[in-house]
């Protein structure tokens, strides 16, 4: 597959899985642990013999032993389709040059791609910029990741897009990619909405070293997605930014974690393999 500049970043994750948070509902076969029982040679428990049942599935040497006939049940396993949801608003684009929030999105959007698309599970993407959503349906084939690689580096971020309608037509696992800016509350609403049909969610938060740490120079401080909205940064005010940002980030990071929603921060400077190993790292319990 043509992986263009993204070569070395499929490289390192090739291997990683992204385990699904809950019991998958049962569909096509595939790595995710289903809700229902089926009858294969990975044991997870007995259940008796009825009539109908497929006598070949009869543990025999129980039969033999306790003159009771019982089928040998295992996990069913099914496939979860995941969609990834990527912001494009103008604020993705800061700061200028490189590393910035939008270059660093991208790279999450394929890395995770790849790590779905090799555990089996189908995968598309949604982009949402100030021209409209662009939508790839989640799929299994051959290239998808490929296809997803063009579709995300032929936009560029603009505009001050709506990320929580693009929701409704997600897969049951979705994905968010953003820097929580614009619609966040709308968007809050709608991933718990889509917890509560049986979904999964992460948000991917991701900021710019910029953001954390500005210089000490002077400057005119303005929203890419409002340019009238403009404040002066000086070395003063600097402290009392810090700390707004931190509990910006701290109230975002505890909302979303009470809604059931799996947040992740990342840093548009962070190493793009190490941060997708941190998203997809399987939980400690399997709900």
């Amino acid at each position: 597959m043509p992986v263009g500049p993204y070569g070395a970043l499929l490289d390192a994750v090739r291997g990683v899985r992204w385990p699904a948070r809950r019991l998958v509902a049962q569909g096509a076969s595939g790595a995710h642990h289903a809700r229902s029982r089926g009858v294969a040679p990975e044991f997870a428990e007995y259940r008796p013999y009825r009539q109908g049942d497929d006598p070949k599935r009869l543990d025999w040497k129980l039969l033999a032993r306790s003159d009771k006939a019982f089928v040998r049940l295992a996990p069913d396993h099914a496939v979860l389709g995941t969609t990834l949801l990527v912001d494009a608003s103008a604020s993705m684009a800061f700061p200028e040059g490189e590393p910035n929030k939008w270059l660093q999105a991208k790279r999450l959007a394929i890395g995770l791609a790849a790590v779905a698309h090799g555990g089996g599970d189908p995968v598309g993407v949604t982009i949402v910029s100030g021209a409209g959503a662009r939508r790839l349906e989640p799929r299994t084939r051959a290239g998808v990741v490929a296809d997803i690689a063009r579709t995300i580096d032929a936009l560029r971020p603009s505009g001050a897009p709506t990320l929580a309608d693009a929701l409704a037509t997600s897969a049951p696992r979705v994905a968010v990619l953003t820097d929580c800016l614009g619609d966040f509350v709308e968007l809050r609403r709608a991933l718990a909405r889509h917890i509560v049909r049986g979904g999964e969610a992460w948000v991917v938060h991701i900021v710019s070293a910029a953001e954390l740490e500005p210089g000490d120079e002077a400057m005119l401080a303005t929203d890419p997605e409002d340019a009238s909205q403009q404040r002066p940064l000086f070395a003063a005010t600097r402290e009392g930014y810090r700390e707004a940002f931190a509990a910006f980030r701290a109230e975002v990071a505890r909302g979303l974690r009470a809604d059931g929603v799996q947040y992740v921060e990342v840093r548009d400077d962070e190493p793009s393999d190490a941060a997708v190993r941190r998203i997809v790292r399987p939980p400690e319990v399997m709900r």
